[in-house]
């Protein structure tokens, strides 16, 4: 008889720490202020040394050896607080959502039965279950829907001035598996039964968006400077609004070149300056986007938490992310507003710097998410970079070459493709490890699991600083002692796909870059006997 046993499922955090996290949200701040204390004994350590010398080199590498100590206990208390902070944050925007949304449905001149349907409606809607271990709250919901009811803030912006009431449309996704539905997603991918392990379902299955209200505001995002897109998007505006009846939504250039065309699209709506750009999300039910796989990067990074569902045509060059045809978008955008319709979960990446020359572990940049890549290189200096890379603290190795590259697996086909990493399926989980001209005959590309956070840090003895780039954009300098932490970000990019997502996979890559064409063998020819 074999002998019994559990598993359990864990992560960087101990269940000691996790549980002590739960119970008192203040110990990663007390855990922080005696790292900081040990750091700061460090520090002091340091400056009671004799001056050294030049030519001292065991004084120096062992001034050296205590920095790195240093920030090792930076580092540590960083990512420990971190995870703490974004769970309690998630938990208090839901339960602020939540009572605003109850107090509304309170407020609303209903009927006796409409209101009681509403309230039962939100009582019954999924709870959003912060984890235990301070993870992202993606993995906690088995089931996504968007119920949603929005009071404008601002009934003078341009973005809210029509209705100070609106209902987002709602919807809800399913997974399936070869075309057989499912409402539940099962996260639990491994069962344990009669002491034996076995897998009870995949991690990934194709997903479903069913919409339960009609969408109603649709927000178009145009490449700029192309003749075509904009006879396009001409044509798309007017029938949106004059077959459909949607709210269209733009950009305020498109919205000037619209009425420059016609003074008939004053109906067509805008913003003016970043805080309303703020407000999309809650307004918007469907982006549209008329260009290449830089548009949908584009419409993306628009929006800095949660992103509506992208329906992407291809007017652009490969069109990794594009599969719809422009020539076809009445039949295209029918089919997407009646839905349902498959998607494609694209994952982002959530990177921010922490400076060597803050004053405090919580003085960092602001967070910045990328749907592609971000990438660390030399930049103009001759010197090979050098940067040293950890997984959950643990280290990986030091980087010597022109640089590395941490994509998403959507963007598996860009940069990262071009310096040997594989391809990758978009709703693979996961961040890939791609390093630029490595100065090693054996280092391979890797790819990690997605809840894992690396970090990358220039070192004090590098020879020169590196450069840090988000989706080729946003370019900033990393000096000795800088880092960078990456993490896979709980906001997802939803796309539309013509007919599921590992055909529309295939065939961008079939298209796109001619993968493994070449001539048929002939048949003609001896043959083995």
């Amino acid at each position: 008889m074999s002998s019994n046993y559990k598993l359990n499922h864990t992560d960087s955090l101990g269940n000691g720490d996790a549980n002590s996290l739960r119970s008192n949200p203040e110990n990663a701040f007390s855990d922080l202020n005696s790292l900081a204390q040990s750091e700061k004994a460090v520090e002091e350590l340091l400056i009671q040394q004799t001056p050294m010398q030049a030519s001292d080199d065991h004084l120096i590498e062992f001034s050296e050896a205590l920095r790195t100590v240093a920030k090792a206990l930076r580092g540590s208390a960083e990512g420990k607080a971190l995870a703490q902070a974004e769970a309690a944050e998630w938990k208090r925007r839901y339960e602020l959502e939540r009572s605003k949304n109850l107090d509304l449905l309170r407020q609303a001149p209903l009927n006796e039965e409409a209101n009681s349907m509403e309230m039962d409606h939100i009582a019954k809607s999924p709870r959003l279950h912060v984890p235990e271990n301070g993870k992202s709250a993606r993995y906690a919901l088995e089931r996504i829907c968007a119920h949603e009811v929005l009071q404008d803030c601002e009934p003078n912006s341009p973005i809210g001035s029509n209705n100070k009431l609106k209902r987002k449309a709602s919807f809800k996704l399913s997974w399936g598996c070869k075309g057989q539905a499912n409402d539940q997603h099962k996260k639990d991918i491994v069962s344990f039964e009669s002491g034996n392990i076995t897998t009870a379902d995949r991690s990934s299955k194709q997903i479903s968006l069913t919409w339960e209200t009609s969408p109603q505001n649709v927000l178009i995002f145009t490449k700029p400077k192309s003749t075509s897109v904009q006879v396009l998007s001409v044509e798309m505006v007017r029938w949106l609004r004059e077959q459909k009846g949607l709210n269209v939504y733009v950009e305020p250039r498109v919205k000037a070149e619209l009425l420059s065309e016609s003074s008939s699209f004053d109906f067509v709506q805008t913003w003016e300056d970043d805080k309303e750009i703020s407000l999309l999300h809650p307004k918007v039910d469907l982006v549209i986007t008329l260009g290449g796989d830089g548009t949908v990067l584009w419409a993306a990074s628009m929006f800095k938490g949660p992103v509506p569902p992208i329906v992407p045509f291809s007017m652009g060059s490969l069109g990794f992310m594009t599969p719809f045809h422009s020539e076809q978008y009445r039949e295209c955008l029918e089919a997407v507003l009646k839905g349902p319709l498959s998607i494609t979960l694209r994952h982002r990446l959530q990177c921010h710097i922490i400076r060597d020359k803050a004053r405090h572990d919580y003085e960092t940049e602001e967070n910045m998410l990328v749907l592609n890549e971000v990438t660390i290189d030399r930049g103009i200096t001759s010197f090979l970079t050098n940067l040293e890379c950890y997984c959950d603290n643990s280290f990986v190795t030091c980087v010597q070459g022109d640089g590395l590259i941490l994509s998403t697996t959507s963007g598996s086909t860009a940069y990262s493709l071009a310096a040997g990493g594989s391809m990758v399926h978009p709703q693979v989980p996961g961040i890939l490890f791609t390093p630029i001209c490595p100065h090693s005959l054996s280092f391979r590309p890797l790819i990690l699991p997605d809840h894992v956070t690396v970090r990358v840090q220039v070192p004090f003895n590098s020879r020169s600083s590196a450069w840090v780039s988000f989706d080729g954009k946003g370019r900033k300098q990393l000096e000795a002692g800088d880092a960078l932490v990456c993490s896979m970000a709980p906001w997802p990019v939803s796309t539309a796909c013509q007919v599921e997502s590992t055909n529309d996979f295939l065939r961008s890559i079939h298209d796109g870059l001619h993968w493994n064409l070449r001539k048929t063998q002939s048949s003609d020819g001896p043959r083995e006997t």
